[in-house]
């Protein structure tokens, strides 16, 4: 019951606030990527929201400060931090990359750690196609929207007001989700990117002992955020404890990880095996 109490105040005052900053419902559910109807169910209790919804809400509304954190506090009395896959499927993975780019656009410095596929920032139009193409229960319709959004979050590396570190294990580059003249190309993609000022590629090579178990995939969204990955859910914390435990895990594995020339070297070589491999089939 307090729980829904809980619930029943934060979408009250959300409404409360929206109305006081004189702005429509359509305005701020545009600013915070999210449909009018979603923000309408937020505000009337029908929907609890997660912690990114009312970040992105407040963020829409201009609300900062002690204020915002007050907010969130009280978002993470009354939401889950969790989310089932299967829920996401449900809504709409193009929605849920929605979101994403919204958190993206709010982050300055961005940092991902994966030990499962290439990042979607630096994924090709082939590879990300040949991702969703794994999720049979996916709809061609949904499955073409959430391509189209993929695709469309990347133009924020060419942002140079922003930073990117990313860190891949190397049997991300050998993991075979595509052809081998696709996965060639991709590792193109990584290398190009690569050379953008304000991204910076690591690549955990096999041969190097690691400091951590890669256990999951994990973002982190300047020092307020992270988003962890697992098989069954994707998980939001905004613990103070926990981002600190995910930029210490994410240092100690930036430190073995191969920057620069020699990642880009290590990744021109996989590439070329994969196009050896076109070559001879």
């Amino acid at each position: 019951m307090s729980g829904e109490r809980h619930h029943n105040d934060l979408g009250k005052a959300l409404r409360a606030l929206r109305i006081a900053s004189d702005k429509t419902a359509e305005t701020i559910a545009r600013r915070a990527s999210m449909s009018p109807a979603k923000l309408s169910k937020i505000e009337n209790a029908k929907t609890l929201p997660s912690v990114q919804d009312v970040d992105l809400i407040l963020t829409a509304l201009g609300i900062s400060g002690e204020a915002k954190a007050e907010f969130l506090e009280a978002a993470r009395s009354a939401a889950t931090e969790e989310m089932a896959w299967r829920e996401l499927r449900r809504m709409g993975h193009w929605k849920h990359q929605q979101a994403i780019k919204a958190i993206e656009s709010q982050t300055t410095v961005l940092r991902l750690f994966q030990g499962q596929l290439v990042p979607g920032l630096l994924q090709s139009a082939e590879y990300v196609a040949a991702v969703f193409a794994l999720d049979a229960e996916l709809s061609k319709e949904s499955k073409a929207k959430t391509i189209a959004a993929r695709l469309e979050r990347q133009t924020v590396l060419y942002d140079r007001h922003r930073e990117f570190h990313f860190i891949i294990c190397e049997h991300v580059l050998r993991w075979r989700v595509c052809p081998p003249s696709v996965m060639a190309t991709q590792l193109d993609r990584i290398v190009s990117l690569s050379r953008l000022p304000n991204v910076t590629i690591g690549v955990l090579p096999l041969s190097r002992r690691m400091p951590e178990f890669p256990m999951t995939c994990f973002s982190m969204y300047d020092d307020r955020l992270v988003i962890v990955e697992t098989f069954h859910s994707e998980i939001t914390t905004r613990d103070p404890r926990d981002v600190d435990l995910y930029l210490s895990t994410f240092s100690g594995f930036d430190a073995v990880a191969l920057h620069g020339d020699d990642m880009r070297a290590m990744v021109e070589g996989i590439r070329d095996e994969f196009f050896r491999e076109q070559e001879s089939a």
